[in-house]
């Protein structure tokens, strides 16, 4: 186990940020785009309007964070852990998601258009509305999280399990070659899928 500093101060862009505790600080509006989170665990923390574009979180933990909205475009992503976290509208489009894992809490809206994930998993959270237009995905799993609309329209998807996924609205159909859903799926979705490929039911 690592000793973690606690971190004092403002963030910073392009700051190098390693084995650092950010404890119960208000970082809302602060501007650490191009910055580097390595080793660090952020507990309690506001992130509101915070700029993390082109950020890098690497081996670092967030739990129990709280922002309206936060901006991770184009952000690397690498053994992260979401953990009970309320968030509202996360931009997160074109970054690289490496074995993240999002444990518990909400995400209002969730984009990560046209962003490359592996080995990323949901489990126990609910999340409004998770934009995968354009993403490349490649072992994803979804489970007991209850997805208010997943929009798959051109996405690319490798070994990706929404069988126990509580799915509410699906857009981009076509999008869904490469996913393994449930027979009680299949079922929610014989609608859709059949005017998607201009079937009559009859």
């Amino acid at each position: 186990m690592i000793d973690l500093d606690a971190f004092t101060g403002a963030l910073e862009p392009d700051g190098d940020y390693e084995a650092l505790a950010f404890d119960g600080l208000d970082l809302s509006g602060q501007h650490a785009d191009h910055a580097r989170f390595i080793d660090c665990v952020l507990h309690g923390c506001t992130l509101d309007a915070t700029d993390l574009d082109h950020a890098q979180l690497l081996d670092t933990t967030l739990r129990e964070v709280h922002a309206g909205t936060l901006d991770l475009v184009d952000a690397t992503w690498r053994d992260v852990e979401i953990v009970d976290c309320r968030l509202g509208a996360v931009q997160a489009y074109g970054g690289a998601l490496t074995r993240v894992t999002v444990h518990g809490g909400k995400i209002d809206y969730l984009n990560l258009r046209e962003a490359h994930l592996t080995d990323v998993r949901l489990d126990g959270c609910v999340i409004g509305d998770l934009d995968l237009i354009g993403a490349r995905v490649t072992r994803l799993v979804i489970d007991d999280c209850r997805i208010g609309r997943l929009d798959l329209t051109r996405a690319e998807l490798t070994d990706v399990d929404l069988r126990r996924a509580d799915l509410s609205r699906l857009d981009g159909l076509a999008g869904l070659a490469g996913a393994t859903i449930s027979p009680e799926q299949l079922l929610d979705l014989a609608g859709a899928l059949a005017a998607h490929l201009r079937i009559t039911v009859a």
